[in-house]
Protein backbone atom coordinates (compact mmCIF):
# COMPACT_ATOMS: atom_id res chain seq x y z
CA UNK A 1 0.00 0.00 0.00
CA UNK A 2 2.65 2.48 0.43
CA UNK A 3 4.32 1.78 -2.92
CA UNK A 4 0.18 2.72 -4.32
CA UNK A 5 0.17 5.49 -2.21
CA UNK A 6 3.52 7.17 -3.20
CA UNK A 7 2.49 6.27 -6.77
CA UNK A 8 -0.97 7.89 -6.29
CA UNK A 9 0.26 11.28 -4.57
CA UNK A 10 3.02 11.31 -7.40
CA UNK A 11 0.93 11.26 -10.23
CA UNK A 12 -1.45 13.54 -8.12
CA UNK A 13 1.40 16.38 -7.86
CA UNK A 14 2.37 15.83 -11.54
CA UNK A 15 -1.07 16.75 -12.41
CA UNK A 16 -1.31 20.08 -10.14
CA UNK A 17 -3.84 18.82 -8.09
CA UNK A 18 -4.70 18.78 -4.42
CA UNK A 19 -6.08 16.35 -2.86
CA UNK A 20 -9.80 18.04 -3.43
CA UNK A 21 -9.44 17.94 -7.07
CA UNK A 22 -7.91 14.41 -7.33
CA UNK A 23 -11.15 13.09 -5.36
CA UNK A 24 -13.48 15.05 -8.23
CA UNK A 25 -11.67 13.62 -10.65
CA UNK A 26 -11.51 9.46 -9.33
CA UNK A 27 -15.29 10.10 -8.36
CA UNK A 28 -16.10 11.76 -11.65
CA UNK A 29 -16.47 8.41 -13.79
CA UNK A 30 -19.46 7.39 -11.44
CA UNK A 31 -20.62 10.54 -10.00
CA UNK A 32 -24.49 9.76 -11.32
CA UNK A 33 -24.57 6.45 -9.53
CA UNK A 34 -25.74 5.40 -6.02
CA UNK A 35 -22.53 5.20 -4.77
CA UNK A 36 -21.09 6.85 -1.94
CA UNK A 37 -18.15 9.26 -3.41
CA UNK A 38 -14.58 8.52 -2.45
CA UNK A 39 -13.13 11.56 -0.07
CA UNK A 40 -10.38 13.92 -0.20
CA UNK A 41 -9.42 12.81 3.22
CA UNK A 42 -9.66 8.88 2.46
CA UNK A 43 -6.99 9.21 -0.56
CA UNK A 44 -4.82 11.38 1.13
CA UNK A 45 -4.78 8.93 4.63
CA UNK A 46 -4.77 5.83 3.43
CA UNK A 47 -1.60 4.72 4.48
CA UNK A 48 -2.69 5.41 7.85
CA UNK A 49 -5.03 2.47 7.69
CA UNK A 50 -4.01 -1.42 7.36
CA UNK A 51 -6.82 -2.34 5.11
CA UNK A 52 -8.27 -0.06 2.22
CA UNK A 53 -11.38 -0.60 0.88
CA UNK A 54 -11.70 -2.62 -2.86
CA UNK A 55 -13.98 -0.02 -3.64
CA UNK A 56 -11.81 2.97 -3.48
CA UNK A 57 -8.40 1.06 -4.46
CA UNK A 58 -10.23 -0.38 -7.89
CA UNK A 59 -11.61 3.56 -8.89
CA UNK A 60 -8.02 4.80 -8.13
CA UNK A 61 -6.08 2.03 -9.90
CA UNK A 62 -9.05 3.04 -12.75
CA UNK A 63 -7.74 6.43 -12.67
CA UNK A 64 -4.01 5.56 -12.49
CA UNK A 65 -4.32 3.48 -15.47
CA UNK A 66 -2.76 0.60 -13.48
CA UNK A 67 -3.15 -2.98 -12.63
CA UNK A 68 -3.44 -4.07 -8.59
CA UNK A 69 -0.14 -6.43 -9.39
CA UNK A 70 1.52 -4.06 -10.84
CA UNK A 71 2.58 -2.89 -6.68
CA UNK A 72 3.16 -6.10 -5.74
CA UNK A 73 6.68 -5.75 -4.08
CA UNK A 74 9.29 -8.92 -5.20
CA UNK A 75 11.21 -10.01 -8.01
CA UNK A 76 10.73 -7.45 -11.60
CA UNK A 77 8.00 -8.76 -13.36
CA UNK A 78 6.23 -7.84 -16.39
CA UNK A 79 2.70 -6.73 -16.32
CA UNK A 80 0.06 -9.72 -18.16
CA UNK A 81 -2.72 -8.56 -20.64
CA UNK A 82 -5.00 -11.06 -18.31
CA UNK A 83 -4.39 -8.58 -15.26
CA UNK A 84 -5.89 -5.57 -16.83
CA UNK A 85 -8.83 -4.28 -14.75
CA UNK A 86 -12.35 -4.69 -17.21
CA UNK A 87 -13.75 -1.60 -19.05
CA UNK A 88 -15.79 0.08 -16.40
CA UNK A 89 -17.80 2.69 -18.75
CA UNK A 90 -19.39 6.15 -17.85
CA UNK A 91 -21.62 5.56 -15.09
CA UNK A 92 -20.08 2.03 -13.89
CA UNK A 93 -17.97 1.76 -10.93
CA UNK A 94 -15.54 -1.56 -10.10
CA UNK A 95 -16.10 -4.00 -7.83
CA UNK A 96 -14.71 -7.04 -6.23
CA UNK A 97 -17.03 -10.04 -6.67
CA UNK A 98 -16.25 -11.69 -3.13
CA UNK A 99 -18.43 -14.75 -4.07
CA UNK A 100 -16.19 -15.97 -6.99
CA UNK A 101 -13.94 -14.94 -4.81
CA UNK A 102 -15.20 -17.67 -2.31
CA UNK A 103 -15.63 -19.87 -5.09
CA UNK A 104 -12.29 -20.46 -6.34
CA UNK A 105 -11.01 -20.99 -2.61
CA UNK A 106 -13.60 -23.54 -1.91
CA UNK A 107 -12.51 -25.32 -5.25
CA UNK A 108 -8.87 -24.79 -4.71
CA UNK A 109 -8.76 -25.64 -1.31
CA UNK A 110 -10.88 -28.61 -1.97
CA UNK A 111 -9.27 -29.83 -4.60
CA UNK A 112 -6.03 -29.70 -2.20
CA UNK A 113 -7.54 -31.63 0.35
CA UNK A 114 -7.09 -28.25 3.01
CA UNK A 115 -9.21 -27.03 5.54
CA UNK A 116 -10.24 -23.45 6.03
CA UNK A 117 -7.36 -23.29 8.38
CA UNK A 118 -4.88 -24.45 6.83
CA UNK A 119 -5.59 -21.93 3.74
CA UNK A 120 -5.68 -19.51 6.34
CA UNK A 121 -2.34 -19.99 7.74
CA UNK A 122 -1.24 -19.61 4.32
CA UNK A 123 -2.33 -16.21 4.38
CA UNK A 124 -0.69 -13.81 6.26
CA UNK A 125 -3.39 -11.40 8.10
CA UNK A 126 -6.82 -13.89 6.65
CA UNK A 127 -8.20 -15.89 9.06
CA UNK A 128 -10.38 -18.75 8.18
CA UNK A 129 -13.72 -17.21 9.32
CA UNK A 130 -12.67 -14.30 6.93
CA UNK A 131 -12.16 -16.57 4.06
CA UNK A 132 -15.76 -18.41 4.83
CA UNK A 133 -17.59 -15.31 5.38
CA UNK A 134 -16.74 -14.22 1.42
CA UNK A 135 -19.71 -16.18 0.46
CA UNK A 136 -21.68 -14.20 1.67
CA UNK A 137 -20.18 -11.21 -0.22
CA UNK A 138 -18.70 -8.57 2.86
CA UNK A 139 -15.75 -6.56 1.39
CA UNK A 140 -12.39 -7.16 1.39
CA UNK A 141 -9.96 -4.63 1.56
CA UNK A 142 -6.61 -4.09 -0.07
CA UNK A 143 -3.75 -5.94 0.50
CA UNK A 144 -5.50 -9.03 1.68
CA UNK A 145 -7.18 -9.65 -1.43
CA UNK A 146 -3.99 -9.53 -3.60
CA UNK A 147 -2.56 -12.26 -0.59
CA UNK A 148 -5.84 -14.07 -1.69
CA UNK A 149 -5.21 -13.63 -5.30
CA UNK A 150 -1.92 -14.84 -5.41
CA UNK A 151 -2.72 -17.80 -2.90
CA UNK A 152 -5.19 -18.70 -6.11
CA UNK A 153 -2.44 -17.72 -8.68
CA UNK A 154 -5.23 -15.86 -10.30
CA UNK A 155 -4.58 -12.04 -11.21
CA UNK A 156 -7.72 -9.73 -9.09
CA UNK A 157 -8.97 -8.82 -12.19
CA UNK A 158 -10.51 -12.28 -12.30
CA UNK A 159 -12.36 -11.04 -9.74
CA UNK A 160 -13.65 -7.71 -10.63
CA UNK A 161 -16.89 -6.28 -12.25
CA UNK A 162 -18.26 -3.60 -13.76
CA UNK A 163 -21.10 -2.70 -11.98
CA UNK A 164 -24.42 0.35 -11.98
CA UNK A 165 -23.03 1.21 -7.93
Amino acid sequence: MRQFHAELDEQRRRRGLSWTELAAEVNRPFETTPSIPISPGTLRDMLKKRSVTSAVVLQVLRWMGRTPESFLSGAARSTSPDEQLPEAGQDRVLRLDTRAIYDALEHQRRSKGLTWQQVADQMPGLSASMLRNLATGPLIGFPRVMTITQWLGRPASTFVRSCSR
